[in-house]
């Protein structure tokens, strides 16, 4: 059994246990990153716990030969996207993808996924509008997926002021398309 499946075993009742998803799980080199979610996001003592127990566990079970560190976070507003699972969660969200070097038809895509299976994974590209293209998994060198951030007023700006009555009626009147008046 391999180190990443060894952890695995041991990682995903601890998660589970305390009411939380494990969204990622990856080895590189001495670092074990264990990446967790639930609905409406991890918090600090979310992290806190889980990395407690973990460590309890891996002390007496020594799963990982030698040193290594554990990273334990959340997967943040911008997700890593590496696994059939975390494209299928990626369904109808804006991913960015750069492709393996000899991948015909360019490195980087943007675009909405609109499918995936366990080795393919298909979206609607932003440009050009009403297009969309299938990739192997294989094919993926990065992807993930895009925070698109709510326009704010800017600091310091006028302050809003309540509107005069009557003005949402005119508002709505004037935001309505203009027709020509035709005179028989």
């Amino acid at each position: 059994m391999s180190v990443p499946d060894r952890v695995r075993t041991i990682i995903e009742p601890i998660v589970a246990g305390l009411d939380l998803e494990l969204f990622d799980l990856e080895q590189v080199g001495p670092v074990l990153r264990v990446t967790l979610d639930k609905p409406g996001g991890v918090d600090v003592a979310d992290l806190t716990d889980t990395t407690r127990a973990l460590s309890r566990a891996f002390d007496e079970l020594d799963p990982i030969a030698g040193q290594y560190t554990l990273e334990v976070s959340s997967p943040g507003l911008e997700r890593q996207l590496r696994t059939p699972r975390h494209w299928q969660w990626a369904a109808n969200r804006i991913v960015n993808i750069k492709t393996v070097s000899d991948f015909p038809g360019g490195r980087r895509f943007t675009g909405v996924v609109s499918a995936s299976d366990d080795t393919t994974v298909t979206i609607a590209l932003d440009e050009p509008v009403g297009e969309s293209i299938t990739f192997d998994l294989v094919d993926i060198e990065k992807a993930r997926t895009v925070f698109v951030w709510a326009a704010a007023p800017k600091p310091g700006g006028p302050k809003s002021k309540p509107a005069p009555k009557g003005a949402g009626t005119k508002a709505a009147t004037s935001a309505a398309p203009k027709q020509k008046k035709v005179q028989s």
